[in-house]
Formats: C-alpha cells, structure tokens, sequence
C-alpha cells in the first residue's frame, strides 16, 4: 500500500480507485482489439468469410510489412499534412466568421439560416466543382477538407458564444465593458470547452474530406492507395490502408485531447 505525502488516506484510496478503474479500462480495450482480430482470422481461416474481399488479421500484417519498404511512410506524411492545414485552417475559419457573426446581429441573423442550408449540403458532390477550382492538387484536397469542417465550427462556435451565461455577460457590461471586453473576458473564455470538442470532432472531419478529397484526385495518400487497391483488386492493400487510417486518427485524436489538457492546466495556472 503507497501513499502520497500529505494526502488523506480517503483521498489515497480514491486515487488508487481511479488509476485501477483507467488500468482496468485500457486492459478492456485491449482485450476487445484482440478479439476482434483473432475472430476475424478464425472466421478467415474458416471460410465463413471471404478473405480475398475481407482479407485477415496475418494477411493485413504481411501487407503493411511490405507496405513500409514501399513508401507507406510517405502516404501517411501526405494525408497527414493534408489533414493538419485543412483541420487548422477550418477552425481558425470557423472560429473568425463565428467571431464575427457574434459581433454583428443583423449578419448572424441574415447568415444563420444560411449557414444551415450549407451544412446540410453533401459537400463531396462539389468535389469536381472544387477541383476545377483550385486545381487536381493538394490545394483541392485541402478545400474539400475546409469545406467539410468550416460551417460546422462556425454553427457550433457562434451557438456557444450566443448562449454564453448571461448573467455574467450582463454583470461585465454593467463596468462599462465594450464588446471587445465582453468577448475577450468572458464570451471565448467560457467556450473553451466548446472549442475543444470541436478540434476532436474537426480532426475527424477534416481526415473524412481529406480522404475524399484523395479518392477524386490525388498521387499519394492512404485515400490514393485505397483507390488503387481497388482498381487492381488487392483488397489487402485496401484493408491494410483503411487499418492504417484508422491508427492516424485514433492517435491525431490524442493528440488533440493532450493539447486539451495542457490548455486546462496553463488556464488554472493563470487563474491562480
């Protein structure tokens, strides 16, 4: 039995029954991926399911193994890259035009309905659209990624800031505070969190529309080698990407909920 120093024993306990319930959590997880994998070669090697359609746990291994002295670390650095600029310039975006449309009634109130109509448009539908505007590149990819995560920030931003707690709005307007103080103190400070659950729903997005935007036009990229599997029908390669793709997105979510905590810990440190 440990303890921490100057720590109540009731307070020790309660660490040690969170850090088992976390222990007991990752374990879980573990334990679901394995088997997972290991019914799904079960069922492979069986027949029960098509291997060549569905392929097999050792089979995406072998592929990924040559996948690596291939270039695979290439194609993940440009959906990567890809992914990054349209993931940061979506949010920063998002979070401008959300800015101002707070700051201006009579345009939240002209665009909101807009804004909704645009978000409920399929936005790979304007894929050829898009490609003919900025060019069969990156840039195109990038735009078809900003597309699909712009007006969500913007709806979810401005929702935050209009719905800010209003007491507290009216309690700093009653100093004398302009808008700037308002939203500066108050308005953005008290959607953080909003902000931040919108970069973890974001990285995903913009991964949706990179991807998308790599399956219309691309020369490399895990959404290009998905393509190509399926042009020459090595639906190991097409299985061993999209297992690829999913590892980058578990660990680009992580690397969202790390830059949460830091965040958390700079803003208790400066209320201090």
């Amino acid at each position: 039995m440990y303890t921490y120093k100057g720590i109540s024993k009731e307070r020790c306990e309660y660490i040690r029954r969170i850090k088992r319930q976390k222990t007991l959590i990752n374990v879980a997880r573990i334990a679901v991926f394995a088997g997972i994998a290991a019914l799904w070669e079960i069922l492979a090697a069986l027949n029960v399911i098509d291997s060549f359609i569905m392929s097999s746990p050792s089979r995406i291994a072998a592929t990924i193994s040559g996948m690596v002295s291939n270039g695979l670390m290439h194609h993940i650095g440009v959906t990567c890259l890809e992914t990054f600029i349209g993931f940061l310039l979506g949010t920063l975006l998002g979070t401008a035009i959300a800015t101002l449309l707070w700051w201006n009634d009579f345009a939240s109130g002209v665009m909101e309905p807009i804004l909704v109509i645009l978000n409920s448009l399929p936005k790979i539908a304007l894929g050829p659209v898009i490609i003919i505007w900025a060019g069969a590149g990156m840039q195109a990819i990038i735009v078809v990624a900003i597309a699909i995560s712009l007006i969500v920030t913007v709806l979810d931003m401005l929702s935050g800031f209009i719905n800010t707690d209003a007491e507290k709005v009216r309690m700093v307007r009653s100093f004398g505070a302009g808008k700037r103080i308002i939203f500066t103190k108050v308005v953005f400070p008290s959607n953080l969190g909003t902000l931040f659950t919108l970069l973890k729903v974001n990285i995903g997005l913009s991964l949706v529309g990179v991807i998308a935007g790599e399956f219309l036009v691309s020369k490399a990229g895990l959404g290009y080698l998905i393509v190509y599997g399926g042009q020459v029908f090595q639906m190991d390669l097409v299985m061993s990407s999209v297992i690829i793709l999913a590892v980058v997105a578990a660990l680009m979510y992580q690397a969202v909920a790390l830059l949460e905590k830091y965040a958390n810990r700079l803003l208790k440190f400066s209320t201090k």
